[in-house]
């Protein structure tokens, strides 16, 4: 299909008709760019360069739009920055009034060098392919476009920002304050996440918090000195037994760990391993009652040994250490909520297609916007599927109309009083 020009919408939606190949453009140039954000077990692997070229490209494409940008250093030096974009409202008298919130991140999950070995390109299905096309790269173009069919038609009746941050694959370490404090003077946000693969917004995601710990023994020949070892292996087991023991479908509640590394090799007694747990949770009471437990676990040695070794030092058993936790809250359906959905879904019907929503275990950066008392949609990107697999892809036909849909969403709650 080409472009989708609808002559009965209003500026900014209409300005965005015949965009279809530009977001392409875009599209193209971002997944094009490796961004992954590494992972709990490797924060080394962080590619920050790759994640502020991506901001680069977004800026350029702002700027030539008529839109500001201004860059938010990292809370930690460790990452990259935020993007904090802006559309000043049409009358200068309402430039001082809360601003509605697009928001995305930049990062993906995957390593250096994707980019390379599956680069981006629409197949014969008209679906993109390319590491992070879907998540989150197809959102960060939606709300681009959506700021720029803002900037043409001369502003809203109040501002219009957004928020592209770094970090939100590895729980937004970094990013979580600006997040909540740019949210906290926000009238409303719309995070472009990308829609469900039916095509449905999010009305529910689980919170998630993420541990890293690990566990210490003593390392010993496996062959000659076995009596001499106390395996931080043998402690693991202990350990994922308790923490898998504690999901509990029916309320919502999973534990899982997910990586596990460590060992010198195949004849030495384990002295060291180190290993991530994905924790999912439907509300904070949930989380208040289950981390508890899962610290408890962690804290708990199973495997009790007493060694003399030489200079007389003794050692009791393992010990084990966190050494890195971050998460998301969970997205919850409220008042607040509805209203934002019921307002995209009559837009979304203007634009000519149908959207319901639907609950998901994933979680994201909306959690935390909503957490602060702000109206939150999540889910408002282009439909795609797979996120985090290689068969990731994203449906190229609702590029236009999802980003069609949200100019005229924010259109119609900027002219609310």
């Amino acid at each position: 299909m080409g472009d989708t020009a609808i002559p009965h919408l209003p500026a900014p939606a209409a300005w965005l008709g015949d965009k279809r190949d530009a977001m392409i453009d875009l599209l193209k140039a971002i997944v094009s760019i490796d961004s992954g954000s590494g992972g709990f077990m490797d924060p080394g692997q962080y590619d920050k360069a790759g994640v502020e070229q991506v901001g680069a490209e977004l800026a350029t494409f702002l700027t030539g739009h008529g839109v500001s940008v201004t860059e938010i250093p990292p809370t930690n030096p460790l990452y990259s920055g935020c993007l904090l974009a802006r559309v000043e409202a049409r009358a200068p008298a309402n430039r001082d009034a809360k601003p509605i919130l697009l928001m995305g991140h930049r990062d993906t999950v995957f390593a250096k060098g994707d980019a390379a070995t599956r680069p981006f390109h629409v197949d014969a299905n008209g679906l993109a392919r390319g590491p992070g096309v879907a998540d989150m790269k197809g959102g960060l173009v939606l709300n681009s476009f959506v700021l720029a069919a803002a900037a043409a038609a001369g502003g809203l009746d109040t501002p219009l920002e957004a928020l592209f941050t770094s970090d939100e694959e590895i729980g937004s370490p970094s990013s979580k304050a600006i997040i909540q404090d740019t949210a906290r003077r926000a009238r409303a946000v719309f995070n472009a996440e990308p829609a469900r693969s039916s095509g449905n917004l999010v009305r529910r995601r689980k919170g998630s918090h993420f541990l890293t710990f690990r566990s210490h023994g003593q390392a010993a020949h496996s062959g000659s000195a076995h009596d001499q070892g106390i395996s931080a292996i043998e402690e693991l087991a202990h350990k994922v037994l308790h923490l898998h023991g504690l999901t509990d479908p029916a309320a919502g509640v999973t534990v899982s760990v997910g990586m596990v590394s460590g060992g010198v090799s195949a004849n030495t007694v384990c002295p060291l391993v180190e290993a991530t747990v994905d924790f999912r949770f439907p509300d904070t009471a949930a989380r208040d009652q289950v981390l508890p437990q899962i610290h408890e676990i962690i804290a708990t040695s199973h495997v009790a040994k007493e060694l003399r070794l030489e200079r007389n030092i003794y050692l009791k058993g393992t010990w084990s250490e966190i050494v890195q936790e971050s998460g998301f809250l969970p997205l919850e359906e409220t008042p607040s909520w509805r209203m934002l959905f019921d307002l995209y879904q009559s837009c979304a019907g203007r634009v000519g297609f149908d959207v319901g929503a639907e609950d998901t275990g994933g979680s994201a950066d909306s959690g935390f916007t909503a957490a602060v008392g702000t109206a939150t949609l999540c889910g408002t990107g282009p439909v795609g599927g797979n996120g985090h697999r290689e068969d990731e892809y994203l449906v190229v036909d609702t590029l236009v109309p999802r980003a069609q849909a949200l100019a005229l969403a924010v259109k119609e709650l900027a002219g609310r009083r």
